[in-house]
């Protein structure tokens, strides 16, 4: 049996962008997705801290070191320049990956730069 786990998070991260006339998408600094193990085209669920506003899109490469998190299409509507969010990635694994699996958390300073990387150990 496959189960949906948390891969990695970008927590706290601030949108730089709301763009609703883009093609649909959230896009994130390519260093971000590097440090995260996420990936273009990758699925993501975003929750939105000021409004509690959740929804899926999927990953655009952003400029390295651009601090880019901007939310496109019409998810644009569902957050603000400035609004601190968190881009949660999930992965299909059996037991024996779980059993490996430690997520990676990327907790954002000013500027989208990472102030800390974490990892959760993995639950009975």
């Amino acid at each position: 049996m496959l189960r949906e786990v948390l891969h990695s998070k970008i927590h706290m991260a601030r949108v730089t962008r709301a763009l609703p006339h883009y093609v649909g998408s959230i896009t994130i600094d390519e260093d971000l997705l590097r440090a995260s193990g996420m990936r273009v085209n990758d699925r993501v669920l975003v929750s939105n801290c000021r409004n509690g506003e959740r929804f899926e899109t999927y990953i655009f490469r952003g400029p390295p070191g651009s601090g880019a998190i901007e939310v496109n299409g019409a998810a644009a509507h569902l957050v603000e320049e400035g609004d601190e969010v968190i881009i949660m990635h999930y992965a299909l694994m059996n037991e024996a990956e779980y059993a490996q699996n430690r997520p990676t958390v990327l907790i954002m300073g000013e500027k989208n730069t990472i102030k800390q990387v974490m990892r959760y150990e993995p639950g009975p």
